[in-house]
């Protein structure tokens, strides 16, 4: 009977500590919005010089102001479309076969870039040796930071889901520790998607922001970035019962999608990188 007992207890603690369900179909809405310090002096040059004499191009996104952005999750496959006074911005990733494409519409023009995991990786630690020569850069200290994540015990509703708030600490080697404020539904995860509206990079995420190791999903967060800036990320709303049709992730025939080793020059020469609020 004590036996029984013990066993009957320890079942209730799990029941009392379920998993968060997994989502592999959804319609999501965000707003993103970033504020820059008032004395900032306007956007850094586009073009650097790594240590070997290369020079990258650094296409920026996410200035000053607010954009709006929708994803689209159907099992591997996740698209994402933007739009802010720059231009638009789609970014259909497949989880899958690790790759990514970017679609792009400014200056009424439209291009288009394929990537996989290893050459935006390759490309970040490219651009991460670059940046170790700016002392005032936040990304010169590239190795990867120690995640600590300290659950609070307030809630609020956001987008009609109770959220529970937590702090993402981010601590480097160098000893300095940066705070993510995050709000979180506990009742949910989505497959393949950590977070919304301030991925980096061709789409997929490089390095550890702490929100993948959330005990649930996002739904409102808050990041520091270069130049003094300030991102906040609100979830407006999710749809979980709406089809999300295969026509979604198609791409346009009137866009040309690159390789990026194509925009690269074949591996030398001038190169591209994506950065989202950098």
């Amino acid at each position: 009977m004590k036996l029984f007992f013990t066993l009957a207890l320890s079942a209730a603690c799990v029941a009392g500590y379920a998993q968060p369900k997994l989502i592999s179909q959804a319609t999501i809405s965000t707003k993103i919005t970033i504020v820059a310090p008032e004395e900032e002096d306007g956007p850094p040059p586009n073009v650097q010089t790594s240590g070997n004499g290369e020079e990258v191009r650094v296409m920026r996104f996410g200035g000053e102001g607010e954009s709006k952005s929708t994803t689209y999750l159907k099992n591997d496959l996740v698209k994402t479309f933007s739009e802010s006074e720059m231009g638009r911005t789609t970014i259909i990733r497949d989880n899958n076969k690790k790759t990514t494409i970017t679609l792009m519409e400014m200056m009424g023009k439209k291009f288009g870039i394929k990537s996989t995991d290893e050459e935006q990786e390759a490309m970040r630690k490219r651009l991460d040796s670059m940046m170790k020569t700016r002392n005032d850069n936040p990304l010169a200290e590239n190795s990867e930071p120690k995640i600590n994540i300290v659950y609070l015990d307030e809630s609020k509703k956001i987008a009609g889901y109770d959220c529970k708030k937590a702090l993402i600490l981010s601590t480097r080697s160098n000893g300095k520790t940066d705070t993510s404020l995050v709000w979180y539904s506990p009742d949910f995860t989505l497959q393949g998607v950590s977070s919304t509206g301030g991925g980096g990079g061709f789409g997929s995420q490089t390095g550890s922001s702490g929100l993948e190791l959330l005990k649930g999903f996002p739904l409102q967060y808050e990041r520091n970035m270069g130049r003094g800036r300030k991102m906040t990320v609100l979830v407006t709303k999710i749809d979980f019962e709406k089809a999300v049709s295969d026509k979604e992730f198609e791409i346009p025939k009137d866009i040309e999608i690159r390789s990026m080793k194509d925009m690269q020059g074949g591996g030398g020469g001038m190169g591209i990188q994506m950065r989202i609020g950098g």
